[in-house]
This record gives structure tokens, sequence and C-alpha cells, in this order.
């Protein structure tokens, strides 16, 4: 009998706190600025920190809000700085923009101690390895912020260029309109 009664009440009272949850997530819902929003959605979406936020939504408030320059996302290059404009309806000038040159991050075997010091920092979690052992670099991963190349203390991290060939070739992202 006391089990059957700790079943319905503990029934009944997951309801009632499930409903109270519900009317309260509805009513005491915090609008976000669809503008932010839609800078948001344009950015990478690594949550690298290259352009000094600590990821991109802060970064996109940071935009709208014109405290931070449309060109501050390095990975996004060129063409998210025209995107952002076109959405801001601002005029931007491209002519000190440059796109970087795609950068991947490559482990030394001979000098790599397995410290585990990359891996930790790795915002995309592209260098896979275990304490101890030689660490690799996923370079579809990699975003080439160099987070792993500043904390590794035996140098073995180095950036090199990405060779665009027919194997690795990426299609743009498509423009939002």
């Amino acid at each position: 009998m006391y089990v059957l009664s700790a079943i319905v009440v503990l029934t009944a009272l997951g309801l009632l706190l499930g409903l109270a949850l519900g009317i309260a997530g509805k009513y005491l819902k915090v609008e976000a600025d669809p503008l932010i929003e839609k800078v948001e959605a344009l950015m990478p979406g690594s949550q690298c920190g290259q352009c000094g936020f600590p990821g991109c939504r802060p970064a996109a408030e940071a935009v709208v809000s014109g405290s931070a320059p449309l060109t501050l996302c390095p990975p996004g290059g060129t063409s998210l700085v025209e995107q952002l404009a076109k959405l801001l309806g601002v005029e931007v000038d491209l002519s000190q923009t440059q796109d970087q040159e795609p950068m991947v991050a490559r482990v030394s075997e001979e000098t790599c101690t397995g410290c585990t010091r990359c891996f930790k920092v790795c915002p995309t979690d592209a260098i896979v390895g275990a304490p101890k052992q030689i660490h690799a670099v996923v370079a579809d991963a990699c975003i080439g912020c160099k987070k792993c190349v500043e904390v590794c203390p035996t140098e073995c991290l180095q950036m090199h260029p990405i060779e665009v060939t027919l194997r690795n070739w990426r299609w743009p992202k498509p423009l939002v309109a």
C-alpha cells in the first residue's frame, strides 16, 4: 500500500512541476535580438576565440552593437565580411582585408612527448591521442587557430598551409539569402 501511494504522489508531483516549468518557460522567456541570431548563423561557429571574444555569440553581439569591426573573424575571411556588411547595411572597405591562407597543425612525431596540453586547448577536438603517446591532428577538423602551437612545450606542432586538391576541396559556405 505504501509503495502504491508513493508512486501516485511522486507521479502527481512530477506532473505538477513539469506543468509549472512549462508555463514558466513560456511566460518568462527572454526574447533574443533576431539580428544577433542572423549574424551568429553567418559566423563559422567553431568558437575558436581568434577574434578576441570567447565564442561566436559574444562576437555577434559586439558586431551588432558596433563595438567590434566586421573584420573581426579571421576564419570567416572576406566572404563573411561581405555578408555581414550586406546584412547590417553597412559599407566596408575590403582593400585592407585579405583572406588568410588556410592552415592546419601538424605534429612532429620525433619531438612529441604526449603531454596532452595541445588537445586540452583545441576548441574543435582536432587533436587525438593519449597521455604519453604521440598525438595526431585531424586535418578536416583543424581550424588553424594556433592555440595548440602556443601551449606545446616541445614545439612539436607547426602550422602548415593546406594544399587544396580535388581530394580535400570543399564547397564554400553558401550565402544566406
